[in-house]
């Protein structure tokens, strides 16, 4: 189907910039994952990213997934509620000091509990630990409605709009086939 989907770049030059939400949650826990995985990154991202309309990578092969995961540039890091995976952000070292915020989210049974904006935080002071000269992050119409208000809230500038009619699923991929 056709829809119309506006784009939200943001960014941040500094760390002095971010306004932090303290107070993690009891139970939280974020670790790096620091050995390439596939599967992992496969079900962080359809868990994450399926009901949003993350559909560019729903259905990549295992190949495609490990070489994703091998990128030498891509960091993951996974945050654990009690022990149960609740969320994951990606930061990519790019050109020129620039690190993405490449994927952020939480799996949807742990949406609305407060826990996005103290993982941005987290994922904003890991992309300053990398030497990040600019932090960086897009978004759009399609992802949660928490997600732009979250990226402001952490002091995130939006620096450029863009609103284009695209070709969608009919429905998000949903986090795996058939369910």
């Amino acid at each position: 189907m056709q829809a119309e989907v506006t784009t939200y770049y943001l960014e941040m030059g500094s760390p002095e910039e971010m306004r932090p939400k303290q107070g993690a949650p009891e139970g939280f826990l974020l670790m790096k994952a620091e050995i390439p995985s596939a599967e992992l990154q496969r079900f962080l991202y359809r868990s994450v990213g399926g009901n949003w309309y993350w559909y560019e990578k729903a259905h990549w092969d295992y190949q495609q997934w490990l070489a994703y995961a091998q990128n030498p540039n891509l960091h993951t890091w996974v945050a654990y509620l009690r022990g149960t995976p609740a969320g994951y952000f990606q930061l990519e070292l790019q050109a020129e000091g620039n690190v993405e915020i490449a994927y952020f989210g939480l799996l949807p049974q742990f949406s609305g509990m407060g826990l996005g904006g103290y993982l941005l935080t987290r994922a904003l002071e890991e992309a300053w630990r990398l030497g990040a000269c600019r932090v960086w992050v897009r978004t759009c119409s399609l992802d949660s409605p928490r997600a732009l208000t979250n990226y402001l809230a952490r002091g995130m500038r939006l620096y450029r709009t863009e609103t284009r009619v695209l070709e969608i699923p009919d429905q998000p991929p949903g986090p795996w086939e058939g369910a």
